[in-house]
């Protein structure tokens, strides 16, 4: 019996907004595939999901290096996916647990890759990204009329996020952690505070939400953070 991969989307940290598809290939495999980095002994995509987990499911946690590119890293990667291999050539149901969406920012991109082309069915099932769930959250619509949104990892070339934040009607920026003061300056450069919030660990227990950027800009910032911002 040929086994099947499923990436699943959790969300932002809420439990409760994890699909009903989600929840019911959760409940149906015999494995649970937790990525980590290797500074964390917990995946919190394994905590957004714990709820689902049935008694006798089987729990590997999986390190994935924190890289831009798996090739740089490709130890690592390839090991992972020759474990995948062997669970799947043995016919068991795995699922893959990621933040947010799958396709979106997400290690499961990687790992994807690495097995689409291996004979063994996979089905990728979508999950809520972080800035929509903070948008809902906080009543703050994302775009009206013909706005146009651009989303911005603040983890890309100086120059490219500037020239980003410039042009851009509406903005969500990810991944804050390792800039945030030079991207608070930005976004005041380009009038952009005012109406800018920004939340940690979205639907998580240590949520938190920032509306002054400017009085909070020397702050240590927690890896899950997200800044939402408009023009008008």
């Amino acid at each position: 019996m040929s086994g099947i991969f499923y990436g699943i989307g959790v969300g932002p940290g809420d439990p409760e907004l994890l699909t009903v598809k989600a929840i019911n290939a959760i409940k149906e495999v015999d494995i649970i595939i937790a990525p980590k980095t290797e500074k964390k002994e917990d995946s919190v995509a394994l905590s957004i999901a714990r709820p689902y987990l049935r008694d006798d499911v089987e729990i590997v946690k999986q390190v994935f290096p924190m890289v831009v590119n798996f090739e740089k890293s490709p130890e690592a990667w390839e090991n992972n996916k020759n474990e995948i291999l062997a669970l799947l050539k043995a016919g068991k149901k795995i699922a893959f647990l990621t933040l947010g969406d799958p396709m979106f920012y997400s290690t499961y991109i990687y790992v994807f890759r690495l097995l689409e082309n291996e004979g063994y069915p996979i089905e990728t099932i979508p999950g809520i990204p972080a800035f929509c769930a903070i948008g809902s959250k906080l009543g703050y619509p994302l775009v009206e009329g013909n706005d146009i949104l651009t989303i911005i990892p603040a983890t890309a070339e100086e120059a490219k996020v500037k020239q980003a934040i410039a042009v851009s009607d509406n903005v969500v920026l990810m991944k804050v952690y390792k800039n945030f003061s030079e991207i608070v300056d930005c976004l005041t450069e380009n009038q952009l505070t005012d109406k800018a919030v920004m939340i940690s660990r979205c639907g998580l227990p240590e949520e938190e939400i920032i509306h002054d950027l400017e009085k909070a800009k020397d702050k240590k910032v927690n890896y899950l953070s997200t800044i939402l911002s408009r023009r008008r």
